[in-house]
């Protein structure tokens, strides 16, 4: 009961900072592509420390602005992952905000867009619907809206750099799960607007058909997954560090042998759980934890 108990605080705490953030509408009006939805925004409750996001229609920006005593100048967008019809809001989201804010690094949280959730278990729902045949069907036609919200984001960030502090030169995004596949896929068929100067795929969906031609500038590409992911997800990582290899461009792999999928900031007593620390390792050695 105790553990429950402060479980719930945690949470509640964790999205009360959460909701003090500002929050920036990524479009004017309807997102293109997707002006006919009319579903809201919701968020799930389990008694558990993540909380799910639903039924976003309406992509968004959370700003998590560093200590202006500590910035570096460097931002990254967080994508959570949750298979394009959830964002794991917390061990995907808030806790990565808040552990790159302690490196001076200003975070812009991505709600990008997701298929609706018919019922109000969208966790349950979402396991349920990965378990059909035609679950890829009808995923398909979201991931390139989801993707254009990755690169509108980069872009966003990029226009408004001065407004929160950061070079214009430092804007970063890392994702996990559905969100390594906007953040990936973000280091493809990019424009000078929205290219990203550097990327994060954390245990990435990337399949072939994602997967374009490796830019001749190409930015620097952090890529960790685990070698027992539930989804059969870790040859898509390896994919994608072969093609950056191949082009000879900067990347670094991390494959652990245990974690399985989603493991993102939980606390498994394995060394997944120094993911992170590894990724503030890259981005030091690229410079990004230095204020200029």
């Amino acid at each position: 009961m105790l553990k429950r108990i402060i479980t719930a605080c945690l949470l509640v705490f964790t999205l009360g900072v959460q909701a003090q953030q500002k929050v920036i509408q990524l479009y004017n009006g309807n997102a293109p592509g997707s002006e006919s939805w009319t579903y809201n925004e919701e968020v799930y409750h389990a008694g558990s420390k993540d909380a799910l996001i639903y039924n976003v229609s309406h992509p968004t920006l959370t700003v998590y602005p560093a200590d202006p005593s500590q910035s570096t100048g460097t931002a990254i967008i967080v994508c959570p992952g949750g298979g394009f019809y959830i964002l794991a809001a917390v061990h995907e989201g808030t806790e990565v905000a808040q552990w790159l804010n302690q490196k001076g690094v200003t975070v812009f949280l991505l709600k990008y867009r997701l298929g609706q959730s018919l019922t109000d278990n969208p966790g349950k729902e979402l396991g349920e619907n990965m378990k059909k045949s035609d679950f890829v069907d009808k995923v398909t036609p979201i991931i390139p809206l989801s993707i254009a919200d990755g690169r509108k984001a980069i872009e966003y960030v990029r226009t408004h750099a001065a407004e929160y502090g950061v070079d214009p030169n430092r804007i970063g995004i890392i994702g996990f799960s559905a969100g390594g596949t906007v953040a990936a896929s973000s280091a493809f068929n990019y424009t000078p607007e929205n290219r990203p100067d550097f990327v994060g795929s954390v245990y990435a969906y990337m399949p072939p058909s994602l997967q374009g031609t490796v830019p001749g500038d190409a930015p620097p590409i952090f890529i960790a997954a685990a070698t027992d992911d539930d989804l059969g997800l870790a040859p898509h990582s390896v994919a994608l560090y072969s093609k950056w290899l191949a082009a000879k461009k900067p990347a670094e792999l991390h494959m652990y042998q245990k974690g399985g999928h989603g493991f993102g900031m939980h606390q498994q007593n394995i060394p997944t759980d120094t993911w992170i620390e590894r990724f503030g390792d890259w981005l030091g050695l690229l410079g990004y934890l230095k204020a200029r």
